[in-house]
């Protein structure tokens, strides 16, 4: 018998037995044994005897007495309670517990992350719903031990739990703005994902001056207990709030990013000559002879990779691509190999890069630069008319590049039909899209989200925001590089089957995720079939072309993305399903990519007949960078959205921009402006004309008197209401929009079909893009003055305090605590 919510306590009728009740008996066996499990985990401070059990489920008659016997039996089998040696029955915390990272999404609750016993992060399906009062101290980031319900599945979610144990913590430094009072400090913290402010003592504010961005490293955290927050002592001053510079390096420090290279680093580095001497060529391919050159953003200083063209006397063409040889400048052991594999990647903020290696290596000795011979590492294909591949090489080689296009001269070469390699550029574009068919034919799909970039003047100031655009170039070099990471990848494999190899893999998604997105665009009048598992790619691929040049074009692809499992690095050959390859690497950007160095002396390893390397020591690595890797994306959209924040906050308040609208939530309406991707929050309170609830099964907001509506897609006009950089976020006001009457019959009681459950999307409301999964619940924290506590402030959550005991009866099935 399914039990309302609120059944938790509510006694048996007499009979209810298995043999009175065959049909639904298992179920009702099955509550019932999961309402006392529940019960002992969430009060599993204390141990309960038998008599104190039943009479907190009001047990009195014969029956019922017999079943919980042999339910608390069953449990006590299974390891789920412990019998003490007085007949108290106690929790057993260890085979309902999992291992994960805290993920504070928003002020009243986090999801603990699972972790494979390798580190990696597991299915999001598995995360567990914490409430902030069940954190028991932990903070974002750190690693913990949570204990899982088993009730939760009849809660609205599918995993629900509490924190058992911090594993250890996961941030020992925070960056924030620092607030300074007469006698004490607090720091207002940067990230979206801390709610509550570091108290600094007066001794321990390092030189900081009020209103200073400061990185403050944690010498106290919360234990469980309201009286006791976090504090913490200033250990850098960036600079004052607001400037460039400073801002961008609080977001690297933010993240966990390094800026400057040790000075070991740097010495080592300049210590490499720059001469290639004739020992350096004596066992390489010499192809100096043959065209080549490079096509890279115009600003860019790293050129990783080159293309050659050679005719061939069959007719058919020789396509170099070639790759910069790090590693013959990068050795093992040394500092410079440390140091890459610590920071794994390059990150790229809007307006600086902050490379994986030195520049005099990053933009010099590796750089492909024009007219100078390089040392390289190169796939080279014999391609025939339709880019079928007839013949490949892989080795070391030294090149010398003849010229560098940026993406928009080689662009306007094919547009006029003459220039500086013209014949070799239109060869390498008609090849490319032969490529780019059989690609799409067998199964990829085409995901092209929009990306922005930003006109800045001399100090940072963003003076425009503007979507990029990808012509042929970009997806001519796109094209040619996706070809050399997949024949280096199946080359290896073909060498040895047992050949250990740096994967890029991206696993197949999740069914149940496929569904909702399915069940979310059919609401938007969108069609897409992931009924047949074979053809998913062909059917992601229309819908894509189906929603092309429509408003909400960008809000779904990003939705599609997230519904996708996320790509990362792995020595396990699992293939990557958006490209479609059985079999793919990363071995084209060694300058900015530590796992291409690896794939790079694998490959060179496995030439020179080396055995099977060290599979755990490269998982090690791979797990390395993939997080690295997760940090310096999550840098980079950090920086994206602090120019969006701060060129909204230069406009004219007058102006009013098309937008769409990208999330709703509880508390409001996100909206995304269509003409530079800019995207704030209207709030409830803001919304004119009526008092508007949110209707969280069909995803809008709806008025209580006018029945007028706000959904996911609908466009509209705005205005700039404020802006926070500190949070990284901006308010908007309704200007005018074409309101909707909801139909009878299909108000908020409607059961939902279900939100697409993509890599991070807020099991809370629809994700607007970009934003976190804390949503914009606290943007406006900026001007909080400090309550009269220990800390400075009150802290978030105080009054939703546990109270000590057991569980009283007669509240709620999980035994006393509400959301």
């Amino acid at each position: 018998m399914k039990q309302q919510k609120n059944d938790y306590n509510r006694p048996r009728k007499q009979g209810q037995t298995t043999e009175s009740r065959p049909k639904q008996a298992g179920d009702f066996l099955d509550e019932l044994k999961n309402d006392l499990a529940a019960f002992l985990q969430i009060n599993n401070h204390e141990s309960f005897s038998q008599d104190e059990i039943f009479a907190h489920f009001d047990v009195s008659d014969r029956r019922t007495s017999l079943i919980m016997r042999g339910l608390l039996a069953e449990l006590t089998e299974e390891g789920q309670l412990t019998r003490q040696t007085d007949g108290a029955y106690h929790a057993n915390e260890a085979i309902n517990t999992i291992e994960g990272m805290v993920d504070h999404v928003n002020q009243k609750f986090a999801f603990v992350i699972p972790t494979t016993a390798n580190g990696v992060r597991g299915d999001r399906e598995n995360d567990i719903w914490v409430a902030t009062e069940d954190l028991a101290g932990a903070v974002d980031g750190d690693r913990v031990r949570a204990m899982r319900y088993s009730d939760s599945r009849n809660r609205g979610r599918k995993n629900e739990g509490k924190i058992a144990e911090i594993i250890s913590r996961g941030r020992p430094e925070v960056v924030g703005r620092i607030e300074i009072w007469p006698t004490y400090g607090f720091v207002v913290p940067d990230s979206r994902k801390f709610y509550e402010d570091i108290h600094i003592t007066s001794e321990k504010l390092g030189g900081a001056k009020d209103g200073d961005k400061v990185i403050v490293k944690l010498t106290k955290y919360p234990d469980g207990r309201a009286k006791n927050g976090l504090e913490g002592e200033v250990i850098t001053v960036l600079g004052v709030a607001g400037q460039n510079n400073t801002e961008m390096h609080a977001i690297l420090a933010e993240f966990g990013l390094p800026l400057d290279f040790p000075a070991e680093v740097e010495r080592e580095s300049e210590a490499i000559s720059p001469e290639i001497l004739p020992a350096d060529l004596a066992n390489r391919r010499d192809v100096r002879d043959v065209t080549t050159f490079t096509i890279d953003p115009v600003d860019a200083k790293d050129f990783d990779d080159a293309l050659s063209v050679k005719y061939l006397d069959n007719g058919n063409y020789e396509i170099g691509i070639h790759i910069a040889d790090v590693t013959h400048y990068v050795r093992p052991g040394s500092a410079l190999e440390t140091e890459a594999q610590r920071r794994a990647t390059s990150v790229y903020l809007v307006d600086r890069v902050v490379p994986m290696l030195p520049e005099k290596l990053s933009n010099n000795l590796c750089s492909l630069r024009p007219n100078e011979d390089k040392l390289t590492f190169s796939a080279i294909f014999e391609l025939d008319a339709n880019g079928t591949t007839l013949n490949e090489w892989f080795g070391r080689t030294a090149i010398h590049s003849d010229r560098r296009f940026s993406y928009e001269e080689a662009q306007e070469i094919l547009n006029r039909g003459a220039g500086d390699y013209h014949d070799e550029l239109l060869l390498l574009n008609q090849l490319a899209y032969k490529l780019r068919d059989v690609r799409f034919k067998g199964g990829a799909i085409n995901f092209e989200t929009v990306e922005v970039k930003f006109k800045l003047d001399e100090n940072g100031l963003p003076l425009g925001v503007y979507p990029k655009v990808r012509q042929d170039t970009n997806k001519l070099i796109e094209e040619f590089m996706l070809l050399a990471n997949k024949r280096v990848a199946e080359f290896v494999h073909t060498l040895s089957v047992n050949n250990t190899m740096v994967y890029r893999v991206h696993e197949n998604p999740d069914e149940e995720r496929l569904h909702n997105l399915s069940a979310f665009a059919k609401r938007l009048g969108y069609k897409l079939n992931v009924d047949d598992p074979k053809h998913i790619a062909n059917a992601m691929n229309h819908f894509m072309d189906s929603i092309e040049g429509k408003p909400e074009q960008n809000l779904l692809q990003q939705l599609a993305v997230r519904t996708m499992a996320k790509a990362r690095y792995s020595t396990d050959d699992l293939g990557h399903f958006g490209l479609a390859f059985r079999r793919y690497s990363h071995f084209t950007s060694p300058i900015r990519r530590y796992p291409d160095m690896m794939a790079h002396r694998l490959l060179q390893h496995y030439l020179d007949k080396g055995k099977p390397a060290d599979r755990e020591q490269y998982e090690a690595l791979c797990r390395t960078s993939s997080e690295q890797e997760r940090r310096a994306t999550e840098a980079e959209r950090a920086s994206i959205k602090y120019k969006q924040v701060e060129f909204m906050s230069r406009i004219d308040k007058d102006q009013a921009f098309a937008g769409v609208i990208s999330g709703v939530t509880e508390f409001g309406i996100f909206v995304e402006i269509t003409e530079n991707s800019c995207e704030g929050l209207i709030r409830m309170t803001d919304l004119p004309g009526d008092y508007y609830e949110y209707d969280r099964e069909n995803y809008r907001v709806v008025g209580q008197r006018s029945k007028r509506m706000f959904t996911f897609g609908d466009t509209l006009t705005v205005k700039l209401k404020e802006t926070n950089l500190s949070r990284r976020s901006m308010d908007f006001y309704l200007v005018s929009a074409d309101g909707q009457r909801v139909a009878s019959g299909t108000g908020s009681g409607r059961r939902s079909e279900g939100m697409p459950t993509g890599e991070r999307v807020n099991r809370s409301a629809v994700a607007p893009k970009g934003s976190s999964r804390a949503g914009a619940a606290s943007s406006s924290s900026a001007g909080r003055k400090p309550a009269a506590t220990s800390g400075g402030r009150k802290a978030a959550g105080d009054e939703t305090k546990r109270t000590k005991g057991a569980a009283p009866k007669g509240q709620n099935r999980r035994g006393g605590r509400g959301k």
